[in-house]
């Protein structure tokens, strides 16, 4: 089965998890649980695996057109140009796709919000986990977030231009960069995140470590395969009764 349901001892209310590459219908190099309509797959095979993963999960997703940027869509409806998404209304799943970019799910812990983050290093070095965060009700101090599975520092050599992109950070972003050769790093995405919302005030920081590039079995990779599909990572509040 593709859909992995998480317990983070998250409110009772609040539904959360994420998606393997096993159990869909979608031939090589996508094989076979691809939910991403926007990489090369036939869109009856990704429509199969969505309708398989609403049936699974219990809640049909809610999706984002992803761009690597900062804004954020409330309650979002009929795929949004977007890279966060929150909403306070029980029953709307909030879903994220991912091929190496970190995936972040954040809750309140009074379970009456939810939002979801797509953070590769544009999404971090442009904003999207503050962007997100202000639209919460509470202070961060009262939230947890999940980082889902996302390339690992030991396969995520960048250059200088990334570095560069994180130069107006505070703290010691630095310490996510390991040199390799000159001019180059290996970048830890999930150093990064927690960095930020630990500097945010974030109560609760979970997660972090799967790697999709190491997991061939289990996740799809951009950097490791180039033709590939999506996994997804998804957030509601469950309706009463």
């Amino acid at each position: 089965m593709g859909w992995h349901p998480l317990e983070l001892n998250q409110p009772d209310n609040i539904h959360l998890g994420y998606t393997t590459r096993d159990g869909g219908v979608s031939a090589p190099p996508r094989d076979s649980f691809n939910l991403g309509l926007h990489c090369g797959d036939r869109p009856e095979a990704v429509a199969e695996n969505r309708r398989r993963l609403a049936e699974q999960a219990g809640v049909e997703p809610r999706w984002l057109r992803q761009v690597h940027g900062c804004a954020v869509a409330a309650h979002p409806v009929d795929t949004p140009e977007a890279d966060a998404a929150w909403t306070d209304r029980p029953g709307q799943a909030l879903a994220v796709l991912t091929a190496d970019c970190l995936p972040v799910l954040c809750w309140s812990e009074r379970g009456d919000w939810v939002g979801v983050a797509h953070a590769g290093w544009r999404g971090l070095a442009a904003g999207v986990l503050p962007a997100l965060l202000a639209a919460a009700p509470v202070s961060p101090a009262r939230l947890g977030c999940w980082l889902g599975p996302a390339i690992g520092p030991q396969a995520f050599e960048v250059d200088e231009p990334v570095w560069a992109a994180f130069s107006h950070w505070s703290g010691s972003w630095q310490a996510a960069f390991r040199p390799t050769r000159p001019g180059h790093w290996q970048l830890d995405l999930f150093a990064l995140a927690r960095l930020q919302l630990r500097q945010l005030g974030v109560g609760r920081i979970l997660g972090g470590g799967l790697c999709t590039y190491s997991n061939p079995e289990r996740f799809f990779s951009y950097r490791r395969d180039g033709q590939t599909g999506r996994q997804a990572a998804l957030i509601w509040l469950a309706r009463s009764g």
